[in-house]
């Protein structure tokens, strides 16, 4: 777990409304970052799919995208040995 310490600057009237909604607790805050974090990663999938069908790049077979996955999958395993 890491700690950090946020300054916020808001206009007043979202600060009172953040805190009413209780928005300004560690767990809150902690949510709302988990959920930026997931649209961020989800905006980076299209934005890296778009590139793919500008770029003409044939989609994967169902077999290719088995390889790929045993791939990493050994990848990371001789990763963690080492």
């Amino acid at each position: 777990m890491t700690t950090l310490d946020l300054k916020l600057t808001l206009p007043d009237q979202l600060a009172l409304e953040a805190q009413r909604a209780g928005l300004l607790s560690d767990q809150a805050i902690g949510r709302l970052i988990e959920e930026a974090v997931r649209r961020e990663a989800g905006k980076r999938l299209l934005d890296a799919m778009a590139r793919l069908r500008e770029a003409n790049v044939p989609p994967l077979s169902e077999e290719e995208i088995a390889e790929e996955v045993a791939a990493v999958r050994a990848a990371r395993k001789a990763a963690g040995a080492a």
